[in-house]
């Protein structure tokens, strides 16, 4: 078995696996005007899926993310799921929804062998949510959660992007939401994108809001793992679940990279805020997997040490559902 690592001796075992580019929210800090289709929507069928999954499994990555778009809004999201847990070397098999689908399907994916379910959840103030997403939701995503936590997927976390309205009070509502839920709950710093320039400029709050609120309230780092992906996770002893926080305008942020990014459309992206990618599509047509995992191993000479964002350079990235967040 080979392994990926690029020339800054950073080493690859999470791969996060775009599967559509369509959404149905319509997020401010994504996709404010709602999904637009553009061209053809020829996304990887599952067979093409798990021929990518196969292949960075044999170099070495353990950890794969189902993400989008909205990964539901395919109705192969089970089979899909399922081909990635057959692979062999393949630990952890993750899901990032919105949650749209969660409480009709979350015994469903599990069954196929979900291990991981990351669900975004902005605001739990029912307004506060249908104002950031456009739907009136909550509640059957909250039952959603609940309802995966019983089934017993190991590792169920809450994502929420940090924005400027969210901050303090928003913070407690989510420290009480972990009180008794074995369950992370994960703050996202607010990242420009080309689309979202002005609410960008609006909206932004540095991640160290979030740090003061730990440090005020005695809760204390956790330890990561290899394969995590980047954020910081700190713990209460009276609380059952965490809070975390993922800051890209940290310094030093880039330096732990460990994760690489396929496109709904197969092509290899190095870094979320980066410049084009590496098209991938023909050898996964072709069932081609020794030069599959050559180009691979080949393109990682080109992966940047970091992002632009500090120079207000989001690369060629117009919005997160466009390359999988």
């Amino acid at each position: 078995m080979g392994v990926l690592v690029d020339g800054f001796g950073r080493r690859f075992r999470y791969l996060r696996l775009s599967i559509t580019e369509v959404c149905n929210f319509r997020c401010t800090y994504c996709l404010p005007d709602g999904y637009r289709k553009t061209g053809a929507e020829s996304f990887l069928p599952p067979d093409q899926c798990e021929r990518v999954v196969r292949a960075f499994a044999s170099l070495g990555v353990g950890k794969v993310r189902l993400t989008g778009g909205e990964p539901s809004v395919r109705r192969d999201l089970p089979e899909i799921i399922a081909r990635t847990a057959g692979v062999p070397g393949v630990e952890k098999i993750c899901l990032t929804t919105n949650g749209w689908n969660l409480e009709r399907q979350a015994a469903a994916w599990r069954a196929a062998g979900l291990t991981n379910l990351n669900v975004s959840i902005d605001s739990l103030d029912p307004e506060g949510f249908r104002r950031i997403t456009g739907h009136d939701r909550l509640a059957s995503i909250v039952r959603g959660l609940d309802a995966a936590v019983a089934l017993g997927v190991p590792s169920v976390k809450v994502n929420g992007v940090l924005l400027r309205g969210g901050v303090g009070r928003g913070f407690d509502a989510f420290a009480e939401f972990v009180r008794d839920r074995p369950v992370a709950v994960r703050f996202i710093e607010l990242m420009r994108t080309n689309d979202t320039t002005a609410f960008f400029a609006d909206q932004h709050v540095p991640g160290s809001v979030l740090t003061a609120w730990f440090a005020e309230r005695g809760w204390t780092a956790r330890p990561r793992g290899l394969d995590d992906g980047p954020a910081q996770e700190f713990s209460h002893p009276d609380y059952v679940g965490r809070i975390g926080l993922i800051a890209p305008y940290a310094p030093g942020f880039c330096d732990g990279c460990n994760r690489l990014r396929v496109t709904a459309r197969g092509q290899l992206r190095l870094c979320l805020f980066g410049e084009l990618g590496v098209d991938l599509r023909d050898l996964l047509e072709a069932d081609e997997p020794d030069a599959l995992q050559a180009r691979i191993v080949r393109a990682l000479i080109g992966k940047p040490a970091g992002h632009r964002l500090h120079e207000a350079n989001s690369g060629d990235t117009r919005q997160l559902a466009q390359f999988g967040g």
